[in-house]
C-alpha cells in the first residue's frame, strides 16, 4: 500500500517501510506521525513478525528533521506522533525485530531512526553524521543511545563535532552489522528478515524486552526480574505452546514449528 510520504509493503510476515519523500526523505511532523501509525500497527499485528526500514532511491536514507519545515515554523518539539520522531525511538512495547537498511546519506534524526532498529545493514556508499550542533539543536535521542552502542569517547566526538563518517568506520565501532554493495542491500535485508520471521517470535520478544530494560539496571536486578516472572514477555513465553514445541522438536530431532502462542 502507498501513502503520501511512506511506502509500506507487506510480504507474508515481514513489513517493509520505505521513506519516500523527495528530494531527501527528510521527516516533517506529518511524516513522523505517519511512521508512528505504521510502526504501532506493526507492533500490534500478531501476524507481522519483522520490519525493515529503508529509504527510496540510492542517495538518501534519511537526513532527519526537515529543516525547511522548521524554517517555515515547525517547532523542534512539535507533536511527532506515536513513538516520537520517526515512529520508533519512543514506541513502547515494540518487542519485534526491526532491521534498518541504510541505502545512502543517514544523518541527524535519520541516524537516530537507524539506531532505534535492532540490526543495521548499510550500503557501501552510505555516510553518517550527527550535525545538529551546526544548526543549534541537540541530537537528543543519539546523545542518550549512541554512548551505549559504541565506545563513549567516539560517540562524544561524533556528537561534539558533527563530523561525517563512512560505513567502514561505523562497522569498525560496532554501529553497523554488515556493509553490502548497494545493489545487494535490500535483498540482504529481506533474507535476514525472512530468517528472523521463521524464528520463535515469543523468544525474540523476550530478548528485546530484557535487553531494553537491562540498559539501565544492574545485572542481578534484571536476573531477579526474569526469574521472578516480572517480564510480561518472559512469562508469556514460559507458559506458551511454543516453549513446549521447542522442547518436543529438540527431543524428536526435527525443526520446530513456531506459532507465536
Amino acid at each position: 500500500m502507498s501513502q503520501s510520504n511512506v511506502t509500506v509493503t507487506r510480504r507474508d510476515t515481514v513489513l517493509e517501510v520505505t521513506l519516500d519523500r523527495p528530494k531527501a526523505n527528510a521527516i516533517d511532523m506529518a511524516t513522523s506521525q505517519e511512521l508512528g501509525e505504521i510502526f504501532t500497527n506493526f507492533r500490534d499485528d500478531p501476524e507481522l513478525r519483522v520490519a525493515i526500514i529503508t529509504g527510496a532511491g540510492e542517495k538518501f536514507f534519511c537526513p532527519g528533521w526537515d529543516l525547511k519545515a522548521a524554517a517555515d515554523g515547525e517547532a523542534a518539539d512539535a507533536d511527532y506522533g506515536k513513538g516520537g520522531f520517526g515512529g520508533l525511538q519512543e514506541l513502547r512495547g515494540l518487542n519485534k525485530p526491526v532491521i534498518a537498511a541504510v541505502n545512502g546519506i543517514c544523518c541527524g534524526g535519520g541516524l537516530e531512526l537507524a539506531i532505534s532498529a535492532d540490526i543495521i545493514l548499510a550500503a557501501d556508499h552510505a555516510t553518517f553524521a550527527l550535525p545538529e550542533i551546526r544548526s543549534g539543536t541537540v541530537a537528543d535521542a543519539a546523545t542518550i543511545k549512541l554512548p551505549k552502542r559504541i565506545p563513549y569517547h567516539i560517540a562524544m566526538e561524533l556528537l561534539y563535532t558533527g563530523r561525517w563518517f563512512d560505513a567502514e568506520e561505523g562497522h569498525r565501532w560496532g554501529l553497523i552489522n554488515r556493509i553490502l554493495p548497494a545493489a545487494e542491500l535490500l535483498q540482504a535485508a529481506r533474507t535476514l528478515a525472512d530468517e528472523l520471521a521463521a524464528g520463535p517470535p515469543l523468544v525474540f520478544a523476550a530478548i528485546k524486552e530484557i535487553a531494553r530494560e537491562a540498559e539501565n539496571m544492574k545485572f542481578q536486578d534484571v536476573m531477579s526480574r526474569v526469574t521472578g516472572s516480572q517480564f510480561e514477555t518472559v512469562e508469556k513465553l514460559y507458559r506458551s505452546d511454543d516453549q513446549k514445541e521447542g522442547a518436543r522438536a529438540f527431543a524428536e530431532k526435527r525443526d520446530p514449528v513456531w506459532k507465536g502462542r
